[in-house]
């Protein structure tokens, strides 16, 4: 029941950040969406931990953050890359393996991946994903693996603790 609860309150407060009105026929329209989101999800009994954002938000946060300074990090190198003598760019393909137990960890690292400047994933498969990388040198496939490691501990629960 607390699940029903976290993921009313995620759903509302999703429905307000997204309209930003506060007339009450938008107020009502939402809480009809809201409850009829909610008897969907009941129906196809996908209620449950892995729909209730609540557990995950410290560790998302914290993800989130050293994400924003990876974006950074990468913008700098790309740009370097691209404007620097001789214009390194040395595109390549790369497969990558994801240790990521559940579908929403392996969406964040496959995005977390793609926000990353220099990088695109094209296809994830199983616990595979093919990447797209502007440079061959700063891309082999164990280059991932901190970003891997830290996406399946905000999305998993899992702790992030490892090399890199």
């Amino acid at each position: 029941m607390s699940y029903l609860f976290g993921l009313l309150l995620a759903l509302s407060a999703f429905w307000i950040a997204l309209s930003g009105e506060t007339s009450p026929l938008f107020l009502m329209l939402g809480v009809l969406s809201v409850v009829l989101t909610l008897w969907l999800a009941a129906r196809l009994r996908i209620i449950g931990r892995d729909a209730s954002p609540w557990h995950r938000t410290p560790q998302i946060l914290i993800y989130a953050i050293w994400l924003a300074g990876q974006v950074v990090k990468s913008n700098i190198a790309v740009i370097r890359k691209i404007l620097g003598p001789g214009h390194a760019i040395d595109p390549v393909m790369v497969n990558v393996a994801t240790t990521a137990r559940t579908d929403l960890g392996k969406a964040m690292f496959a995005n977390s991946i793609t926000l990353t400047p220099g990088t695109v994933t094209v296809d994830v498969d199983g616990d595979r994903l093919r990447v797209h990388a502007l440079v061959r040198e700063a891309s082999p496939a164990g280059s991932f693996a901190k970003m891997d490691r830290r996406a399946a501990a905000a999305a998993d629960g899992r702790n992030a603790k490892g090399k890199g």
